[in-house]
């Protein structure tokens, strides 16, 4: 299993490479996670009623993980740990981290340099 990052999904709707490839790759093996942090966030960017079905459709494709007890802890954890280091990513992205690491699955992201900043989570850019 291997977690999308929103802005992978999005540079896959967009045709965008390596991206488009790295998450077509694992849509194909059946392999694609992303979580419900992700889901929102590309529902939110889809205006137009064509953005709207081809979102939808993406996500008819990809199980979302949720946020639940586990992560919440995990990621409140991976938040502290990164504000006190001075080096905090939103909590957005602490809860995506936070549900990949109790997941124990690797994020596919084109933001490595920020999601490097969590300990003990696997980061993958896309090739």
């Amino acid at each position: 299993m291997i977690i999308a990052d929103t802005d992978v999904l999005i540079d896959f709707l967009a045709g965008h490479e390596p991206s488009a490839s790295a998450v077509g790759r694992e849509l194909g093996r059946g392999n694609l996670r992303t979580t419900v942090i992700s889901r929102f966030e590309l529902l939110v960017g889809a205006h137009t009623a064509r953005q709207k079905k081809v979102v939808r459709d993406l996500l008819g494709s990809v199980p979302a993980l949720v946020v639940d007890a586990a992560s919440s802890d995990k990621a409140a954890s991976v938040r502290r740990d990164l504000e006190r280091a001075g080096q905090s990513i939103g909590m957005a992205d602490c809860l995506i981290a936070g549900v990949s690491l109790v997941a124990g699955a690797p994020l596919l992201t084109r933001n490595v340099g920020h999601f490097a900043r969590v300990r003990e989570l696997e980061v993958i850019e896309p090739t």
